[in-house]
């Protein structure tokens, strides 16, 4: 079996396994058992792996609690970030769920444990309340114990049934991480099911991959890479896939709103194999509570914030005293926070980097505060391009959605455009890019090339004119193509004047007849 079959093949088992457990519960509601359950086995097999140091003659899972030596505990946490006891490992507790009358309250004591394990050490943030959402007594798995005992071990047997080969470590080169590309096959089709919430914690892996790329294009090595924004972790993963030979000095850095999506993000990265000093992912508000400000710059920056949503903006005034939003002198407006997340993005972007972000399209031609944003970016020469991309190509939104990609290194005045609307492939529910399509973007975004009715690269005397008026829309540079049929004046009235003439004739010829027959 090839890598995609046996990547597809996966697929398939796994969703199946969602559909079947969850039984009335809903799916969104029960996507924690799920995933949580998945991170469960990953992170006991890698675990155990890890103990075993590749002598076949120690079976981690065999060995009595008491063996563990409080040095061989100390060494384990400070290397993986946690300790999993052998009986708590997801193989010895899944080989019994089915006559383990105490399962969920062995399974929350289990958990606990392994948050608690890295208390005092470095890696206490990034276990501490992993397993948060993974509540095992929830009224969700069942009205009694027995009942949520039941689908806690269907879960658990459904999950240790899945084939992900001898070596988890299998990202490498051209081989599948199968764990950690289940989980983000489980998130995607979750956030598709989810209505309009999806979009908010997964962009999808096409998108992703493009975004990656407009942000990594043409670095050799970057400090670290961040996503103020940062959902489940798609698009900072989406980069280590991609530019896995670059050297990443200091890992994956994000902050996320939303606790649960935060936990999904920290879990995503121990499954892509991201070790606990690799990554910071941090709770919070990135707006009015930024992480890392002594951890900027940042080379390389991706994200895909949320829509035009609302922020305290005005109504705090500290705000415009803040060096994120200062330097623009005016703030995003109230209700459509966009820039604020675009100026935030721009003051942690170091000289060397660039930063491709996802943004509502309204933002490139509306006036008022927007327009004088746009204005403080363009004279000071932060736009490198802006990419109108193919409607419906996100979870939860059908809009046609721009990348503004943010540059502090470049060469000349110019602002390039690029009209990628009519790139993608049509799926059953959204449209993809595909690898050929972000190919053809990247080629032109490379060369900074003209070419007609897809990209223009424009003078900053033009975008700055009275006529323009710092308007950053695509179609206002990028002339669409005319695809309505030509049509020949000359050539249809001679059709006509021989079309009328064959009518005459024939009405003539049936005149003649009909008189012949009369006769």
């Amino acid at each position: 079996m090839t890598s995609s079959q046996q990547r597809a093949a996966l697929q398939r088992q796994i969703w199946q396994i969602a559909n079947d457990v969850r039984g009335a519960v809903d799916g969104w509601d029960f996507k924690q058992y799920v995933l949580g359950t998945l991170f469960y086995r990953f992170i006991s097999e890698n675990f155990a792996i890890y103990i075993e140091g590749g002598d076949d003659s120690i079976n981690y899972a065999e060995l009595s609690d008491s063996v563990i030596t409080p040095e061989i505990k100390d060494d384990a946490i400070k290397t993986k970030g946690y300790f999993i006891y052998p009986s708590q490992l997801f193989a010895t507790i899944a080989a019994s769920a089915n006559t383990n009358e105490s399962l969920n309250t062995d399974l929350a004591a289990i958990f606990a444990a392994i948050e608690s394990s890295a208390n005092g050490y470095p890696s206490e943030r990034d276990i501490k309340g992993l397993f948060a959402d993974f509540d095992t007594t929830s009224n969700r798995l069942g009205n009694t114990v027995v009942d949520k005992n039941t689908r806690l071990a269907a879960v658990l047997k459904g999950v240790a049934g899945l084939e992900f080969g001898q070596d988890i470590n299998r990202f490498e080169g051209n081989h599948i991480d199968l764990f950690g590309d289940a989980y983000e096959f489980l998130i995607s089709n979750y956030a598709a099911n989810a209505g309009k919430s999806g979009g908010e914690f997964f962009t999808p892996q096409h998108v992703s991959k493009l975004i990656a790329q407009l942000a990594m294009h043409k670095q050799t090595s970057v400090n670290k890479i961040y996503d103020p924004a940062c959902g489940s972790g798609s698009l900072l993963l989406q980069a280590k896939k991609h530019f896995d030979a670059h050297i990443i000095e200091d890992g994956f850095w994000g902050q996320e709103l939303n606790h649960t999506t935060y936990n999904l993000a920290r879990m995503n990265m121990f499954l892509h194999n991201i070790n606990y000093d690799k990554f910071n992912i941090q709770l919070g508000d990135t707006l009015r509570n930024p992480h890392f400000d002594d951890d900027k710059p940042f080379d390389a920056i991706v994200s895909n914030p949320p829509y035009s949503v609302k922020w305290i903006g005005s109504d705090d005034p500290t705000l415009i005293n803040d060096d994120r939003f200062a330097p623009a002198g005016v703030l995003a407006p109230k209700s459509k926070a966009d820039f604020a997340f675009v100026l935030h993005a721009l003051s942690y972007l170091s000289s060397k980097g660039r930063a491709a972000i996802v943004c509502f399209p309204g933002i490139f031609y509306r006036g008022g505060a927007e327009q004088k944003i746009r204005q403080y970016l363009v004279d000071n020469n932060y736009v490198e391009t802006v990419i109108s991309l193919a409607p419906n190509l996100f979870f939860g939104t059908t809009i046609a959605v721009n990348i503004l990609v943010l540059s502090k290194h470049k060469t000349d005045t110019q602002t390039q455009f690029i009209d990628a609307s009519g790139l993608f492939k049509k799926e059953t529910n959204n449209n993809v890019l595909t690898d050929a399509h972000i190919d053809h973007i990247m080629q032109v975004f490379d060369s900074k090339a003209d070419v007609e009715h897809f990209a223009k690269s424009v003078p900053f005397e033009e975008v700055s004119s009275s006529d323009k008026d710092y308007n950053l829309s695509v179609s206002s540079y990028v002339e669409a193509k005319d695809n309505r049929e030509i049509v020949d004046i000359a050539q249809l009235n001679a059709e006509l004047k021989t079309t009328i003439a064959k009518i005459d004739q024939l009405r003539a010829e049936i005149d003649a007849i009909v008189a012949e027959i009369e006769a």
